[in-house]
């Protein structure tokens, strides 16, 4: 990788200041704030909050995923490693047995390195940490260890973007890549479906913020990304107003040369049978009209034109 390429955590690690924003992150689980529900308990004394995470790093699988977005898998894949449990706990969840079942095992941060390690020795493009949220602290712990054994591809912060602004400022040269879901900007729906009606307004901060930090998705010579935002939104049967709304976002408050995954791959799954208006998969023309309204928003990264 050339030294211009080179993850920014190094350097980050080399100055000292990825252990003191450790010790701020730790300092966070004392009464946990990690996410915008703000429960407040006490994460190092084993309290739980709505997310059901404990203290201790719990990781459902690790391998080389070949079903990312091209410019993360390239030919080896992305280093993909699933978190247990999560803040949002959609009632649509395609992984309800990870996110709401809390199906893992727990690891140690340095059991973490040893996974990114590997994943890194199999080729893996990147570490992709899928729902890292309630565990941010514990895993920059396991960053830590892993540099000083040499890690050094990307770090993708693979989210479903309800996070905490502040927390992710303190994220700002730790992850490379950050690869959040722009879910809903309906309020009602956002409370329906995920229990956050203020998702929208905390998205739109959170997105603009990492596009601040790392700017729009730069690819190099192979086709494999090594810096910058990748937005994924996932079309919702009967929601295309919605998804409107969340297109003409990127946009015009984004970046026209965003890379946007436009994904069809919704299925009713966990919960969404309860709900008759999600309890289909999307059209064909629903899809398609997500992608013509994409087009006309100017947005061109990420999808096929239709």
């Amino acid at each position: 990788m050339p030294i211009s390429q080179e993850p920014s955590y190094i350097q980050l690690y080399r100055s000292g200041q990825l252990e003191e924003r450790l010790k701020l992150l730790k300092e966070i689980l004392q009464s946990c704030q990690l996410c915008p529900r703000q429960c407040k308990v006490n994460r190092l004394k084993g309290e739980k909050g709505y997310c059901k995470a404990p203290y201790e790093l719990m990781v459902s699988s690790a391998f080389p995923h070949f079903g990312e977005e091209p410019p993360l898998v390239g030919l080896y894949g992305s280093g993909t490693i699933f978190l247990t449990h999560c803040n949002l706990r959609c009632v649509f969840c395609q992984n309800y047995e990870i996110s709401h079942l809390g199906e893992g095992e727990i690891i140690t941060p340095k059991d973490l390195a040893k996974i990114m390690l590997y994943l890194q020795n199999q080729g893996c493009h990147n570490i992709n940490f899928v729902t890292p949220t309630h565990y941010v602290p514990q895993i920059v712990e396991g960053l830590k260890h892993a540099i000083e054994s040499g890690l050094n591809i990307p770090l993708v912060y693979n989210c479903g973007g309800y996070e905490s602004l502040e927390v992710i400022k303190l994220l700002e040269r730790i992850f490379d890549i950050y690869m959040p879901d722009i879910k809903f900007f309906n309020a009602d729906l956002a409370k329906k479906y995920c229990n956050a009606p203020e998702y929208p307004e905390v998205v739109k901060k959170v997105v603009k913020e990492m596009h601040r930090q790392v700017g729009n998705l730069l690819i190099d010579n192979n086709g494999i990304a090594y810096r910058g935002l990748l937005i994924r939104h996932l079309v919702m049967p009967n929601c295309l107003e919605d998804t409107k709304e969340i297109l003409r976002f990127i946009a015009e408050e984004i970046s026209t040369d965003t890379y946007v995954n436009i994904m069809n791959q919704y299925r009713p799954l966990y919960m969404a049978h309860q709900y008759p208006e999600i309890a289909r998969r999307i059209s064909l023309k629903e899809y398609l009209t997500a992608l013509q309204m994409a087009k006309e928003f100017g947005l061109y990264r990420g999808f096929p034109l239709p």
